[in-house]
C-alpha cells in the first residue's frame, strides 16, 4: 500500500518523538519515500540526524534555513506530498492547524497540502481531555482532518490514562484504514 508514496512527516515536542523511529523504518521497508519537518522543540527529544538516517531524506528543522536549491521548500513538501502524517501531534500544532497559524515549517506546510493529513495525538490525559484540545480536534476533523485516538496506557507524567501514543502496528493499521475511508 505505501510502496512508492511520499509521505511527510511532521514530528513535534512530545516525549512520544523517538517512537516515531520505529514507524518510519516500517514505511521506508514497505517502499515509501519519506520527507520530515520536525518541530523545534521535537529537536530537543530526538535528533534530526537519527531521523535523516532512518529517512534516508534532510530532515527539515527551520523555516527560514536557505534550502540547497531555489525551491519554496514548504511548497515543494505540501504538493509532493501522498500522504501527510502528524506523529507525535501535540495540543500545540493541533491549535496551530485549527486555527489557521502557521509559523513555523511545519504548519506552513500543513496549511499548502491538498494531500491527506492525520494526527496522531499524544499528551497528558488532562490536556487531551481539554475542552479547548477536544474542540479542536473536532474543528479539525470539520475541515476534513483525520485522527488516530490515543492509547490508554502509562503516560510519562506518570498517569495511567488515555493519551499514549499507539504503537507503530496500531498507527499504520489506522492509516491504512483512515485512507480506505477517505
Amino acid at each position: 500500500m505505501f510502496k512508492d508514496m511520499n509521505i511527510v512527516i511532521g514530528v513535534t515536542g512530545g516525549i512520544a518523538a523517538y517512537k516515531v523511529c520505529g514507524l518510519i523504518n516500517y514505511l521506508k521497508s514497505e517502499g515509501a519515500n519519506i520527507d520530515i519537518i520536525m518541530t523545534k522543540s521535537a529537536t530537543n527529544f530526538i535528533t534530526p540526524l537519527t531521523l535523516e538516517t532512518l529517512s534516508g531524506n534532510k530532515v527539515i528543522t527551520d523555516m527560514f534555513k536557505r534550502p540547497d536549491c531555489r525551491e519554496v521548500e514548504h511548497i515543494t513538501l505540501a504538493t509532493k506530498a501522498d500522504l501527510f502524517l502528524v506523529v507525535p501531534a501535540t495540543a500545540n500544532i493541533i491549535g496551530k492547524v485549527s486555527w489557521g497559524i502557521a509559523d513555523d515549517m511545519l504548519s506552513t506546510t500543513i496549511m499548502a497540502t491538498k494531500a491527506p493529513v492525520i494526527f496522531a495525538p499524544a499528551m497528558n490525559n488532562n490536556m487531551y481531555e481539554n475542552r479547548i484540545v477536544r474542540e479542536n480536534i473536532t474543528r479539525l476533523k470539520h475541515f476534513g482532518y483525520m485522527f488516530i485516538e490515543p492509547d490508554y496506557g502509562h503516560l510519562a507524567c506518570g498517569y495511567e490514562a488515555l493519551g499514549k501514543l499507539p504503537k507503530t502496528k496500531t498507527i499504520i493499521e489506522n492509516v491504512k484504514q483512515l485512507i480506505k475511508e477517505k
